[in-house]
């Protein structure tokens, strides 16, 4: 699937539900794990994100996070999954066993996003405060450049 261009022509861009605790928890991993920065975030519910998504209706969007490469090709659920690990240093075992397995990585995917809220609560709320303040934190950053 193809989106709009990436701003930035070497990175690629996350588009995540901004309002999801357990979203941004999990992406302040990744991008704790991106020490090249080659990653940046993006809440869904944003006039760029909008335009990057302009093909898919709002409950599309909204349904899951999505990757966009500098190109424009876009990846959504658990099939950017892969491709994000692939981006990571030490990533691309996993990223290679994602890719062996699609239908369960998408299943697994599908299950997290549905039982988010409960598997949420799991994550204490120290944690979930410092991800928000580490997504935030690099999406000023790595919006800048």
């Amino acid at each position: 699937m193809d989106g709009a261009p990436a701003c930035d022509a070497h990175r690629w861009v996350v588009l995540y539900d901004g309002e999801c605790d357990l979203c941004k928890w999990l992406l302040a991993g990744i991008l704790r794990w991106d020490r090249a920065s080659r990653l940046r975030p993006l809440a869904l519910r944003s006039a760029e994100a909008d335009a990057m998504l302009c093909d898919l209706e709002s409950d599309e969007r909204m349904a899951s996070w999505h990757l966009v490469s500098p190109s424009g090709e876009r990846s959504s659920a658990g099939a950017a999954l892969s491709r994000v690990l692939a981006l990571l240093p030490g990533g691309a075992l996993p990223a290679a066993a994602t890719q062996r397995f699609p239908a369960l990585t998408e299943r697994a995917y599908e299950w997290v996003a549905d039982h988010r809220s409960t598997v949420s609560k799991l994550v204490p709320a120290a944690s979930k405060r410092r991800a928000h303040a580490r997504v935030r934190g690099c999406e000023q950053a790595r919006g800048q450049r």
